[in-house]
């Protein structure tokens, strides 16, 4: 229903065209026709004098055949005058009222008929003049005027309302159009940054500059509204990548957190399997943490905690993991592993990189070592549960034959670094 509503509606660009086209006709109609009643009344008042002309040039033409009541002479004069002037119909009487002589046009049919109605129409009534000899009146003259004037200039008056009318309805569709991408163009900017907004979330788009002022001041507040939204969609990124990274990282470390490292795993497992490769999990943890917690401090704890999380991390490939499990306890992850002399090598590194002292608030050191317990999939374990398990009794194995050792799930000559570092 909606959408049938939307689509029958017309559009900007036909409203304000059918407007302008609409004004444009009353106004070149209303003015055409008060120009051709004006006219019609300018030329009813020149008829009206015309005709008092002619039936005073008719009065001294015919005043000696009226003296002498000469009804041919009455006749010629009269025909002489009214025939070459706009005269339908020419009557002279005598004193007594009686008809001395007549003069009418002839009939021509249809269009003959159509003047003289215009004619009685146009004018008031027909003219009468009085034929005066020697200060004494001795007849009159009836006059009928003729319309053929008149019936040109009212067609020549609508031939030029039509031509008015047509040149104006042009004009006005040409201006309007021209009015039209002033004002649509803008608003079809603005239609379409706002509806990818909507549809796409491309908040980056904006609208053009406009020419006309207001539509311009329109986009300039869209595009200010879009700037907030994408400060506002840019902060909430933040936010939730922010709070997405302190969901899954220990916030000591910066390392990944348990649950990260376990969805990694699974992942590399379910990988490792399909390809047919090893992985390897290696549990550490640390010596004697608790031992530098109650005698430096809860700081030197965090502090030996940071820089085994560094060092760690730099023995590792870029494509390894490390993840702080809890406490003082850190898992690593090596996927792809190739041979499992590989991961006892890492484990070295890892050990090995535990001799250098480290640095405590207070301006004190501790040399620290940890206890690497390695698990191997698929040999120790085929799910993330049982790898971590294997790799957390091959820790424990390791703590217990030395502290600062590695110890390889499964094996029955463990290799362990007896090298005690404290």
């Amino acid at each position: 229903m909606k959408l049938f509503s939307s689509r029958s509606r017309p559009t900007l660009g036909s409203v304000i065209g059918r407007g302008h086209l609409t004004v444009a006709l009353v106004a070149v109609a209303m003015a055409s026709v008060s120009l051709t009643l004006l006219g019609v009344l300018a030329l009813r008042v020149y008829a009206d004098h015309n005709l008092q002309l002619i039936a005073r040039s008719i009065s001294y033409t015919v005043e000696a055949a009226v003296v002498f009541n000469d009804k041919a002479a009455a006749t010629e004069a009269l025909a002489l005058i009214a025939s070459t002037e706009e005269v339908a119909d020419a009557q002279v009487f005598d004193a007594q009222g009686q008809l001395l002589a007549r003069w009418q046009r002839p009939e021509n049919g249809l269009f003959s008929e159509l003047e003289m109605q215009i004619t009685r129409t146009v004018l008031e009534k027909p003219v009468s003049l009085p034929i005066v000899h020697q200060d004494r009146e001795i007849g009159h003259i009836l006059l009928v005027g003729h319309g053929g004037s008149l019936m040109r200039f009212l067609l020549s008056g609508l031939a030029g309302i039509v031509l008015c009318t047509a040149i104006s309805a042009w004009v006005a569709l040409y201006l309007a159009r021209r009015q039209l991408r002033g004002i649509t163009g803008p608003l079809r900017s603005l239609a379409a940054v706002a509806h990818a907004a909507r549809s796409e979330r491309a908040l980056d788009r904006r609208v053009p500059p406009a020419q006309i002022a207001e539509l311009d001041n329109l986009g300039n507040d869209f595009n200010a509204l879009l700037d907030e939204l994408e400060s506002w969609q840019t902060h909430l990124q933040s936010e939730n990548e922010t709070l997405a990274h302190q969901a899954s990282h220990d916030s000591l470390t910066g390392l990944p957190n348990r649950a990260f490292f376990e969805g990694r795993l699974i992942r590399a497992l379910r990988h490792a399997s399909k390809l047919n490769e090893r992985v390897a999990v290696l549990f550490l943890d640390s010596d004697r943490f608790k031992g530098i917690n109650d005698n430096f401090g809860h700081a030197a704890g965090d502090a030996v905690l940071v820089a085994v999380a560094n060092r760690v991390r730099a023995q590792l490939r870029e494509e390894d993991l490390v993840a702080r499990l809890g406490g003082d306890e850190f898992a690593v992850l090596l996927a792809p592993l190739h041979k499992i002399e590989d991961a006892e090598r890492i484990a070295d590194k890892i050990l090995a990189s535990m001799d250098m002292p480290i640095a405590l608030p207070g301006d004190t050191s501790v040399v620290t070592s940890l206890s690497i317990g390695i698990a191997v999939f698929p040999d120790h374990g085929v799910t993330p549960g049982a790898l971590l398990n294997a790799a957390d009794a091959a820790m424990y194995q390791a703590k217990r034959l030395s502290r600062g050792a590695q110890f390889t799930a499964g094996s029955e000559n463990p290799v362990v670094n007896l090298q005690t570092r404290s």
